[in-house]
């Protein structure tokens, strides 16, 4: 279990994370649908994660939803690398009755975030926008190439919930463990 810690005058955030758990969470950000899409990320991502955070949601959710993509992002790269005896890539659609989002990754310990999910607006109170920074936040900081892509779409919740659980399965594959590879690049190196 890795744990790290990010403290600001926004936000006040702890962060565990075992990325070979059972997909067991305890999430509470003081952002409701955040904390929905965080579990459902863990469960399918077979990733104990908890997570809380203190935050000024008295001005908006940005802060949070941004910060808390910044220490689990912190925390993944601790655990991925040196990266070695995994798959590497992983890559998932996942639907959602008329949703459909695709994601693919790399463990390539180059950060790049390739987003087109095509979402606006608000689902409850959080604003759509906020899901783009929060993969931004974790792609940087893990270290991590990810495109989100949605196939096709219309209800925001659906859309949105789809794009965490894709990012999750991706990661779970990319994270199998193949004692094969050694590591999983041509140079000898990632």
């Amino acid at each position: 279990m890795i744990t790290k810690q990010r403290k600001t005058k926004e936000t006040e955030i702890e962060v565990s994370l075992d990325v070979y758990g059972r997909g067991n969470s305890t999430i509470a950000t003081g952002v409701g649908f955040f904390d929905h899409m965080l579990e459902a990320f863990s469960k399918h991502a077979l990733i104990d994660l908890n997570v809380s955070c203190s935050g000024d949601t008295h001005i908006d959710d940005h802060h949070s939803v941004e910060d808390v993509g910044i220490v689990i992002g912190q925390a993944l790269a601790e655990a991925i690398y040196p990266i070695e005896n995994v798959e590497r890539f992983g890559n998932a659609t996942v639907v959602m009755d008329e949703t459909a989002v695709e994601c693919d990754m790399d463990l390539s310990g180059r950060p790049y975030l390739h987003y087109e999910v095509d979402v606006q607006g608000k689902v409850g109170s959080f604003d759509t926008e906020l899901a783009e920074e929060f993969f931004h936040a974790v792609a940087l900081n893990a270290r991590i190439t990810t495109h989100l892509v949605m196939k096709r779409g219309r209800n925001k919740h659906h859309i949105l919930e789809a794009a965490f659980k894709a990012f999750g399965v991706a990661l779970r594959r990319a994270l199998t463990e193949n004692k094969r590879v050694g590591v999983p690049s041509t140079k000898g190196v990632l």
